[in-house]
């Protein structure tokens, strides 16, 4: 029998296609490499090896959201993916994965897993179901509510590097003291968001992100800062389709500087 998440794979196929020697979602991307030192803050907040203050090395995921590595840059329905990995002093490795729409569609895995079925192409056609859709989001009033924040986001943006990224689940940290907070990511990108205007995403190629990210990187740096938004008692922690209120403290974590592409 398949397991929860080999069904949700599965559905992703049906509803992308299946493509072999691709992920199931976020199926195209391009990697950088690059370098993170954590701000002093970071130390009164977590003992992880990588927030010490030493410069460690970074690997950098950028992707687009669908499973379908063909889809063009320019689809006005898709999520980019910051998916970083560091390589701490031990030899070990840590990730934090994070997606430019602020909050997710669903609150778990099996609802994902019906929204994913939902929309699935009627083969006649080759549209969605707007009304199995709609039933979906009738049903679920979270992912309507999520919906009314994650669309006004999916504007194809100029770079790759003009994304905030955010981790949508929440993190528990523990400083040296033992003392316990929980946070949620989010990397801000040194040169700030830009969404392109109707007009512009006409005249971008299939594949823009890819090359704007190369010609940038050529002319210098890529930079990110990475905050923590920190939890306060009444703050969900296992509800991703709910934003804490930007009120909220932030503490800034660290830099990260990417130099080059990795073609490895």
């Amino acid at each position: 029998m398949a397991t929860l998440h080999e069904e949700i794979v599965d559905a992703m196929g049906e509803l992308h296609g299946v493509h072999p020697g691709y992920r199931a979602a976020h199926a195209r991307g391009v990697f950088c490499r690059g370098t993170f030192t954590a701000a002093p803050e970071a130390r009164q907040l977590t003992r992880a090896a990588h927030m010490r203050g030493e410069p460690v090395d970074v690997t950098v995921r950028f992707s687009n959201g669908s499973g379908n590595p063909d889809a063009p840059d320019t689809d006005r329905r898709d999520g980019r993916g910051m998916a970083t990995r560091f390589q701490l002093p031990d030899g070990e490795t840590t990730d934090i994965v994070a997606i430019s729409i602020p909050v997710f569609f669903v609150r778990t895995a099996g609802d994902f897993l019906e929204f994913v079925r939902v929309r699935k192409p009627d083969p006649e056609t080759g549209d969605m179901d707007m009304e199995r859709v709609g039933a979906f989001v009738a049903a679920h009033p979270e992912t309507q509510a999520a919906l009314g924040l994650i669309l006004p986001t999916l504007v194809p943006p100029e770079s790759y590097a003009r994304c905030a990224y955010n981790s949508l689940h929440a993190f528990g940290f523990l400083n040296e003291a033992g003392e316990r907070r929980f946070g949620r990511y989010r990397w801000e990108p040194e040169a700030g968001t830009r969404m392109l205007s109707d007009e512009e995403i006409d005249t971008r190629p299939p594949r823009y992100l890819a090359q704007e990210l190369e010609q940038r990187l050529a002319a210098g740096p890529v930079s990110f800062t990475l905050r923590m938004q920190i939890a306060q008692e009444e703050d969900p922690l296992e509800d991703p389709t709910v934003a804490w209120p930007e009120d909220r403290e932030w503490i800034t974590l660290g830099t990260m500087e990417l130099t080059e592409l990795d073609t490895q």
